[in-house]
């Protein structure tokens, strides 16, 4: 064709281009330029790329731009000064913006058009300017003149010559030189309505800018892979796409293309042959396409025709990173369609308009090509299929990739001027192909796969506006999932083809066929593209079943169809015609249970008896069942296990242990001495994590209960009941049985004693998801609905298994019961029922429609988050990351890997049977071997050493390590092995013959075969039964196992089968977890990672299982040579080629077997230490017969100490062989490795009695395994010297089992994505969900398990058969349920008594939260003597006052608070000598408390919710929330000598009980009742509550406290605490104090509550007057109420035992009180404090009334008290001070004792925590009572205290010091004029009153100790003072507020008359001059 193709060489340009070339070279550092003559040979005729960018159209945007190189700066010319700079306007500020002229008439001069211009501020818009359109490009991007002719639009200047210049005038404000090209971006046009709209893109054509180039193009013998940069991979995306010149093709460069393939020797070199050293992943070469043909070139070197995508199909699987949009046609709803329907069905984008041809589908296809092609629909209709079309398959899967690649997410719909296009229909095919080229011939093409590829090539062609985008909606890593940061990229894809830029020139459809010709050729007949010579899809299929039929494609896996016509969409579709693939691509479109039903179909039909027929026949070894038969006719004779194969040497040195073996399991039971020490099982202790995951579970139900939503009150709820549901699986049932039993729950909820949880009762607790859970959970409802104060926890473990909607389920399937059950609107509104799921795949709960919010997620504490280590375990899970990490370590066995030699049996008889499923001839051939196994390793067959080539060396060894175990321990623990298979007929077809081999074999005693029905209970043998008793000490005679966990240490196979493990946990003894037959089919995370969970273990923390499993392994269970046949040989072929032992085969430890027999056997002559598969090494073997392994006291004549772990041990050539790395201490069966010629003398072994090595060849690792097998139980092993082994079940529970995998399971698994995480992370969830979108980043390795949560909540859907689909309301973005909780946590990790240790510590929660801590103290200072005076009758209801003033006043303080105060000294009494006993220790302790349970009539704080208390809360239906207004309220007070401003903040719903002016609305009073007011349902009297520092814990929710009767209730705050207060009770009415009395005391709180009172009953008493009322009829008692008062009790006086106590309403109490006859007499009214001992003290109590000190709650009478205020300086004892100045005024004070309050114990606020701090550092310091005082004018440390408090504390310290003759002197007290201080509780108090007519003790012949004078008043007098006699020397303190003041308290009350005073006695508290401190002065009396 030569050059004719494309284009002439362009001479003009050639200087242009070479500089450009040089340049870009020069500029960059690592990226190959481009060959200058690529760039020029070719100009092709394309059409405008998708969004008209040029070639260099971002080259120096810094949107994208991390090149290496700097950009050049440019600096913009200022604009003149005056000028707008506004963006989107011109430099006249005019607007330019398109949205602002759309609508306006322009006029545009002749030859001119309007364009729309790019800028780089305004994202969003265009910019409109006219341009002359001869300097504009036609449609084909040419014929453009260089230069610039523009006008303004907005201005209308014209005549702008350089497009600087015009780019400064319209402000662009650029960063770079501007060029048209790059910002003229869109032609404009007016649509229909004459609107001006954004047109076609202006294409222009990149001629003017430097070339950039690709990186990492391999042209001519430039780079090859070995050469390549080690940086490439990594490098920044910027560097691709701004360094790097992309095609037109929208493809990457490629120079050295060939034009024509003449004879196949022009393979696209899109991959290379990675060097063997170095096939880890990402080594692929970075290379790609060029759209333009150039002229033929050579073939790159490393590239044979033949080199297909297979040897590079290892390394690159590994690393796929693969999001499967549709993993099976399941996921996205479509099923595999009838051929023959599908012709009418199809769709196009384009219709054509006559209809499509049919093709017909050959007869006997099936039979001719033994394989049914599937066909994938791609673009464009699909042709008709008749004939035979049940032998072709159709899918959808690829064109629905197709259509989701295509389908841009919203967000990226409207992106402002340069829209970003999908890739085109052309790429896709391109990178289709691509993609198949690159499979391995075994491998299937993943969709996922497939999609990750066009996303890659998406992103990276757009990658500077996505990062716009992404960057803020993503986690903080979410900037590296559009990078290419990571070496590991797509499979085999050349780097750069994840990169084509879209601004490129794109393929067109006629180039098509030949590139993907190009593209195909380079493996040669793998992929066939039949393209150039088809004109319809119809015709192109036709041809390929004829192809297929005449046998032309045998080689042949893919053949791509591609149809280009002119004027036409592109239309596509590929035919799959590899046998492997379309095996497995059609066992793919079924879903899970259509598989079973297929398998079981071709079970019950008898199609698989020919297999089975041909599996039985061992070739000339006979037939199976005959030589087992003539097994079983020789087994009379009684033969040990492995007997017939040993020496007679071994014989008799076994012959010890012989007879023991020989017992039966009942025999061995039933002797009693041999018994296991090292045997314990574990899985009933609750282990430190579980405790930390069911306190997180405690905390999230109370951050709800917490919440404002009001949805879950656990304050309401009195005890806990539960029901947990799981899967229908028997043993699951009974599992959760038996954990429910064991783990002491139900004796938590109450009720049931240990002894008495029977079987049964637990039962009632669990239920399975079947049919007869429906009653159960209806029955539940019910209980829900009639006992509201129980809280039912549904527990839904196991939560992936049914997500099944109910309405997609038909009855019979047993699916959808959860959606109908735990959905249903019942339990959903039940706001009792708070559901629990719990589950190790959270995943299916985690959509866009999930019930469950993230905040209610609870995930299990991560193995490698630093947290673990703070529980302390002793357990260290071993899961799948673990089983995965240890394919990667190398630093022993993987305890993960896959079987060759199984898998290369299975292929060939899947390619002989092609109609059966996989499954079942999988399974077919696995029992096979196992029961080969049986049959070679139990010893009883004749010349079983023909048995071995008929079964797998990974089989054999579980086999072996299965019958031997047992013999090592006395008790004969071993190991369980299991076998999965999902189907339930062929794991019944398996037990059956499995169990026979056994009979025949004479096996049954030896161990047990279980099938693990989940529909059954489990049934073991009565002897294995007997046993297990014996293990476990069970003495009940009727006991059976009912789950796996009690199966610990059995021998036993257990067949697992069922569709899907329903959360079975399996006992540690588990060893070998065969997985071989699982499905490949389907692809989804849950079900990849719920197989492999069976595996998960928790391996004790001591040994660390994946290194070193220390020095007691045995022998037996040798792993090491098995890699010689199983695991990567392909890949450590090449890895190893320069070592003969890779780094896995050094001897090194078996993390699941011990210590390493040997080194394997290796020939020297095999230069591959691990070649090949069993077959490869029975082929290699030919020529030489087996190497035998020798003993190591021949190989060894010295043995030497074991040398370290890492000693490398090489293969000798010679004859002496290198001692081996053991673990053992003592000298081991050794390997040695010899010429074939070499003779030594050798003991009888399993491997000499082959009649002819020659013609029978065994692997030599396998001779090697047989002898150390059958010698290692005698003796041998130096170990057998002792009667007993150590038990080989003890060492196994140290170690994780191993996991035999099929092999494309292992290879997907193993794989990682690009983001460094196993491949199967990054899978559809489940099968039940689809993505959202494909253009979704990957799961991040650093993300946590809340971000995946929110990653699967953004990125995946459910279907509509899926519960969650249902779960929308529209205008809401989140429904979540409220009382939905998510547990997750790996399998087998101990979710389940996690979840039922939560369940008893929220028993005890809610129990302890129904209690409180109350003050439960004794009265004090009660003196011995009873009085023996009953003032009134026992059942009096109310104080009589002539009887009260007859009774004398009790000045003793007795509430127990007051322990530690001065007594106030009354005659008649006398302290007890100990006094109150304080013990020393008691002042260290907190007050003495007892746990009460809360009454109905409690009071709450603001954690309490319930229904009932909403409206009173300020849930008001008619008012809003917080709906409150602040009332100004001024009075007069004489003390405060200034006028009162007080704030009053009353909510709308609480304005009645004021009354305001009108009009204006300003607050006059607080409305109060008249005294002959009384309703049932209402208090009279307002409830002021003082409080500080208690806005969450005081006791301030009345409303059960007052049995919802209406009360008026008042809280009295600080200012500073006013935003506080009133958030948390915006419904309470809050009054809130001056600014002055922000530091103030109770005192303060108490004097304006008084003084306001008084003030308010006189207003009222106005108001009543004006609306001609009595003025006295006003109720003038206000209630003084503590915040911590919680409930209250009152005395039963009738009750048969006595007098009792029992809880009352505040209600009750406040209205016997307000109903007392005379209740106007008495000034102050109270209740006592509640004691558990208050009623049996004595006769104190039986007063029902009495006279005397009153606290915490009391009843004032405002109007009689009116002259006795409150102390408002006072910060401590205020109500002594009070109650003893209201008495001397001699008003009435009464306690009612038939009532008392229960005060809590609040540690937090309140008004006595007082904080003493230095003025200088404003914290808490230590300063001493003595310091809180000094010296007047003193330099002084000054403390930021108020005075008063100060002064209160010094007193009540250092009394002693300034009181020496009072300490402890109760006849000879201080007198106290006019007010009470706590002097200490050494110094006796005599408090006088100074007022005429008060009420005083009799002081006649009393002798003072001293005198304390405060603030003295003009009552206090010099003759009053010299009524009261002295003793000498006694103390006078006077205290005043300066020193003037007291000095004239001094003069006027002549106290120098008869005290002393010293200029040194005067003293000041320790306040700065501006804190006003108090002064005072001390004298002694003369």
């Amino acid at each position: 064709m030569g050059n004719s193709y494309a284009g002439q060489l362009q001479a003009t340009r050639f200087e242009e281009v070479l500089h450009n070339s040089i340049e870009a070279s020069l500029r960059s550092n690592t990226i190959i330029p481009r060959p200058v003559f690529s760039q020029l040979y070719l100009e092709t005729e394309q059409p405008l790329a998708h969004d008209g960018r040029t070639e260099n159209d971002d080259e120096d945007d810094e949107e994208g731009s991390e090149s290496n190189s700097p950009p050049i700066p440019y600096q913009m010319k200022p604009p003149p000064e005056g000028c707008c700079t506004t963006d989107g306007f011109c430099q006249a500020g005019r607007d330019l913006r398109l949205s602002s002229l759309a609508s306006d008439s322009l006029d545009v001069a002749p030859g001119f058009m309007l364009v729309g211009i790019k800028s780089p501020s305004l994202p969003e818009t265009l910019l409109v300017c006219a341009v002359d359109r001869r300097f504009l490009p036609d449609e084909r991007g040419r014929n453009a003149l260089l230069g610039f002719s523009g006008n303004c639009m907005g201005c209308g200047e014209k005549g702008f010559r350089y497009f600087t210049e015009f780019s400064n005038h319209i402000n662009l404000k650029l960063s770079s030189q501007p060029k048209k090209q790059k910002h003229l971006r869109y032609h404009l046009y007016r649509n229909n309505q004459g609107v001006l709209v954004k047109g076609a893109t202006i294409s222009w054509r990149g001629h003017d800018g430097r070339m950039r180039h690709i990186g990492s193009i391999l042209t001519e013998g430039q780079v090859t892979t070995e050469e390549q940069p080690p940086n490439l991979a990594t490098q920044t995306p910027g560097s691709y796409t701004v360094g790097s010149h992309v095609d037109p093709a929208g493809l990457p460069q490629i120079a050295d293309l060939p034009q024509s393939l003449p004879n196949g020797n022009h393979a696209v070199p899109s991959i290379t042959q990675p060097p063997p050293n170095q096939s880890g992943p990402g080594r692929t070469s970075v290379i790609g396409i060029h759209a333009n043909a150039g002229p033929p070139k050579k073939r790159h070197k490393g590239w044979s025709p033949e080199s297909s995508a297979s040897s590079v199909s290892e390394s690159t699987l590994k690393t796929l990173p693969s999001s499967s949009a549709v993993s099976s046609t399941v996921t996205n709803g479509s099923r595999p369609e009838p051929a023959a329907l599908l012709g009418s069905s199809q769709c196009s984008s384009t219709p054509l308009s006559s209809p499509a041809p049919s093709v017909t589908v050959p007869n006997q296809l099936l039979h001719t090509c033994r394989l049914q092609p599937v066909i994938f629909k791609g673009h464009g209709p699909l042709p008709q299929l008749t004939g035979n079309v049940s032998e072709v398959l159709v899918s959808s899967l690829l064109q629905s990739c197709y259509l989701s690649s295509q389908a841009l997410p919203r967000v990226y719909q409207h992106y402002g001027p340069s829209p970003i296009q999908p890739l085109s229909t052309e790429m896709q095919i391109l990178l289709t192909i691509y993609y198949l080229v690159q499979l391995g011939p075994d491998q299937v093409p993943l969709i996922e796969d497939l999609e990750q590829i066009f996303m890659r090539s998406w992103r990276e062609s757009h990658l500077s506006e996505i990062r716009q985008y992404q960057q803020p909606q993503t986690p903080a890593t979410q900037g590296r999932h559009y990078a290419i940061e990571t070496p590991s990229t797509l499979p085999g894809l050349p780097q750069h083809l994840c990169l084509p830029h879209q601004s490129q020139q794109p393929v067109t459809s006629s180039q098509l066929p030949w590139l993907a010709q190009l593209a195909a050729s380079s493996c040669g007949e793998a992929v066939v593209v039949l393209g150039e010579h088809i004109r319809s899809l119809a015709q192109g299929l036709q041809q390929t079943f004829t192809k297929l039929m005449e046998g032309q494609l045998e080689n042949t896996n893919y053949v791509v169809l591609i149809v280009t016509a002119p004027g036409q969409e592109t239309q596509s579709c590929v035919v799959v015609t590899g046998k492997h693939q379309c095996r497995a691509l059609a066992e793919g479109m079924f879903s899970p249970s259509e598989g079973l039903k297929e398998i079981n179909h071709q079970l019950s039909t008898g199609v698989g008896q020919e297999l089975i027929h041909f599996c039985n026949s061992l070739g000339q070894d006979g037939d199976m069942d005959s030589i087992l038969d003539s097994a079983t006719a020789e087994s009379s004779e009684p033969s040990p296990v492995f007997s017939s194969q040993e020496s007679p040497e071994d014989r008799n040195l076994k012959s010890t242990h012989s007879s023991k073996d020989s017992q039966s399991p009942k025999e061995r039971a039933s002797s009693p001495k041999e018994t296991c020490s090292e045997y314990s099982v574990e899985w009933r202790e609750v282990r430190p994590i579980q405790l930390a995951v069911a306190r997180k579970l405690l905390s999230h139900v109370c951050a709800i209960a917490d919440s404002s939503t009001q949805n879950l009150d656990l304050g309401s709820f009195d005890r806990v009941s539960f029901l947990i549901l799981v899967p229908p699986s028997e043993v699951t049932f009974q599992q959760t049985v038996l954990h429910l039993r064991s783990s002491g729950v139900l004796q938590d909820l109450g009720n049931l004693d240990q002894e008495s949880v029977s079987q049964r009762e637990a039962e009632h607790y669990v239920v399975k998801m079947d049919q007869s859970a429906q009653a159960r959970i209806d029955s539940l409802i019910q209980e829900a609905h009639s006992n509201t104060y129980t809280l039912y926890i549904l527990v839904h473990d196991h939560a992936h298994w049914d997500i099944s909607s109910a309405s997609y389920s038909s009855s019979d399937s047993g699916l959808g019961l959860v959606d109908q059950l735990l959905n249903s609107r019942q339990v959903r509104d039940a706001p009792n029922i708070l559901i629990l799921h719990v589950t190790s795949f959270p995943f299916t709960l985690q959509t866009q429609y999930t019930r469950i919010s993230p905040y209610n997620e609870i995930h299990w504490p991560s193995a490698f988050s630093n947290d673990v280590d703070l529980y302390h375990e002793k357990t260290r899970y071993f899961g799948v990351s673990e089983l995965l990490e240890s394919t990667r370590s190398g630093s022993s066995l993987p305890l993960m890997r896959h079987d060759s030699s199984f898998e290369s049996m299975a292929s060939a008889l899947e390619e002989r049977f092609p109609k059966l499923h996989s499954v079942v001839i999988r399974t077919t051939v696995l029992i096979q071997h196992y029961c080969v196994a049986l049959m070679a390793a139990s010893g009883r067959i004749g010349g079983s050493h023909s048995l071995h080539k008929h079964t797998s060396v990974e089989t054999l060894e579980i086999v072996q390590a299965l019958l031997t175990a047992a013999q090592q321990c006395p008790a004969h623990h071993g190991h369980m092995v299991l076998l999965r298979i999902p189907s339930l007929a062929l794991a019944a077809w398996a037990h059956r013959r499995l169990s026979r081999v056994r009979r025949q074999l004479g096996l049954e005693e030896s161990f047990e075969i279980i099938l693990g029905n989940p529909n059954q209970a489990l049934i073991i043998g009565q002897i294995f039964t007997d046993q297990i008793k014996t293990w476990l000490q069970i003495q009940d005679s009727d006991w059976i196992p009912h789950t796996y966990l009690e199966l610990e240490a059995l021998p036993c196979i257990l067949i697992l089968s069922g569709a899907e493990p329903l959360g079975e946990s399996l006992p540690r003894s588990l060893k070998y977890c065969d997985l071989r037959v699982i499905s490949c089919s389907y692809l989804h995370r849950t079900t990849l990672e719920q197989e492999l969970g069976l595996a998960a273990y928790l391996v004790r923390q001591e040994s660390q299982p994946p290194h070193n499993p220390g020095p007691g392994s045995d022998l037996l269970e040798s792993d090491a040579e098995k890699l010689s046949s199983t695991d990567n040989e392909e890949e450590e072929a090449q890895e190893n080629d320069d070592s003969p032992l890779s780094s896995s085969q050094q001897p090194q430890s078996c993390p699941d077997s011990g210590a390493l027999d040997a080194l394997p056997s290796q020939s020297s002559t095999v230069p591959n230490a691990q070649k090949g598969s069993v077959d490869a090494v029975q082929s290699s073997s030919q020529s030489q017969p087996p190497f035998q392994s020798q003993l190591s006291s021949q190989s060894f004549p010295h043995p030497q100490p074991v040398p370290h772990l890492q000693t490398q041990t090489q293969v000798q050539t010679h004859p002496q062989a290198q001692p081996t790395s053991q673990l053992h201490p003592q000298p081991q069966i050794q390997s040695q490795t010899q010429p074939s010629s070499q003779t030594l003398p050798q003991p009888q072994s399993l491997s000499q009695v082959q009649p002819n090595p020659q013609t029978q060849p065994l692997p030599t690792s396998q001779s090697r395994r047989q002898h150390s097998k059958s010698t290692s139980s005698g003796s041998l092993s130096p170990r057998s010297s002792s009667p007993h082994l150590s038990c080989s079940w003890a060492r196994g529970v140290s170690r994780p089992p191993s996991v035999l995998l099929p092999r494309a399971l292992y290879d997907i698994i193993t794989a990682s994505d690009s983001s460094g995480l196993p491949r199967c992370t990054s899978f559809l969830p489940h099968m039940s969900v689809a993505w959202a979108s494909s253009f979704r980043p990957l799961l991040s390795k650093m993300m946590t398990c809340t971000e995946q949560s929110l990653y699967y909540r953004q990125w995946t859907v459910p279907h509509s058969y899926h519960m969650d689909s249902s779960n929308r309301t529209e205008g809401r973005s989140d429904n979540f349920h409220p009382r939905r909780l998510l547990l997750s946590g790996p399998p087998q990790v101990g979710k389940t008594g996690a979840y039922l240790h939560f369940l008893g510590i929220l028993s005890r929660m809610l129990i302890r939260l129904m209690e409180v801590d109350i003050y439960d103290e004794e009265d004090i200072n009660y003196s011995a003597q009873a009085e023996g005076v009953q003032y009134h009758s026992l059942n009096a209801t109310w104080p009589n006052p002539d009887i009260m003033r007859t009774m004398p006043f009790d000045y003793t303080i007795h509430d127990p608070k007051y322990d530690d105060i001065s007594a106030v000294y009354s005659p008649g009494y006398r302290p007890s000598a100990e006094g109150n006993a304080v013990r020393q220790e008691d002042v260290y302790l907190r007050r003495r408390t007892s746990r009460i349970k809360l009454s109905k009539y409690a009071a709450y704080n603001t954690y309490h919710h319930c229904e009932q208390c909403h409206q009173y809360l300020g849930f008001n239906p008619r008012y809003q929330m917080y709906e409150s207004t602040l009332h100004a309220f001024t009075f007069t007070h004489l003390l405060l000598g200034e006028e009162i401003q007080l704030y009053f903040i009353i909510p709308k719903s609480k304005e009645h009980y004021f009354s305001f002016s009108q009009p204006g609305g300003q607050l006059e009073s607080m409305r109060l009742p008249l005294i002959s007011d009384w309703s049932p349902d209402s208090i009279k009297s307002p409830i002021f509550t003082p409080t500080t520092g208690r806005h969450e814990h005081g006791l301030f929710n009345l409303y059960h406290a007052m049995d919802g009767a209406s009360h008026l209730h008042i809280l009295v705050i600080k200012e500073y605490e006013m935003a506080v207060y009133k958030k948390y009770w915006p419904n309470h009415i809050m009054l809130v104090l001056p600014t002055i009395f922000n530091g103030a005391g109770i005192g303060a709180a108490h004097f304006l509550i008084k003084e306001l009172s008084y003030h308010n009953l006189e207003l009222e008493r106005s108001r009543r007057l004006e609306g001609g009322g009595p003025a006295g009829d006003v109720w003038p008692f206000v209630i003084l109420a503590d915040d911590s008062c919680v409930m209250f009790n009152a005395v039963d006086r009738d009750a048969p035992i006595g007098p009792t106590e029992h809880a009352v309403s505040l209600k009750q109490v406040l209205q016997h009180m307000e109903a007392c006859p005379d209740l106007a007499q008495f000034g102050l009214c109270g209740i006592r404090k509640w004691s558990s001992r208050g009623l049996t003290a004595g006769n104190r109590q039986r007063e029902p009334f009495s006279r005397g000190h009153l606290h915490d709650f009391l009843l004032l009478n405002v109007d009689q008290s009116q002259n006795i205020q409150y102390d408002q300086n006072r910060f401590t004892c205020h109500d002594v001070d009070f109650t003893l100045r209201l008495h001397s005024a001699g008003m009435l004070v009464c306690r009612f004792n038939s009532f008392s309050v229960m005060k809590k114990q609040i540690a937090i606020g309140g008004y006595r925590t007082f904080i003493i701090k230095t003025k200088m550092t404003d914290v808490p310091t230590s300063v001493g009572p003595s310091q809180y005082v000094c010296a007047p004018d003193s330099k002084h440390l000054f403390l930021a205290t108020p005075a008063q408090l100060l002064l209160e504390k010094y007193l009540h310290h250092t009394s002693q010091k300034l009181f020496p003759l009072s300490t402890k002197n109760y006849t000879h007290p201080v007198l106290s004029v006019d007010c009470y201080f706590n002097l200490g509780p050494e110094v006796t108090v005599c408090f006088v009153s100074s007022r005429p007519h008060s009420v005083n003790i009799s002081t006649t012949g009393m002798l003072f100790s001293g005198l304390l004078l405060c603030f003295t008043d003009s009552f206090v007098t010099a003759g009053f003072l010299k009524k009261f006699t002295f003793l000498k020397g006694a103390t006078l303190c006077v205290i005043s507020a300066d020193r003037s003041s007291l000095r004239q308290t001094v003069s006027r009350l002549e106290l120098e008359e008869e005290w002393r005073f010293r200029l040194s006695d005067e003293f000041q508290t320790a306040n700065a001059k501006e804190d006003r401190p108090l002064f005072f002065l001390t004298g002694k009396h003369i």
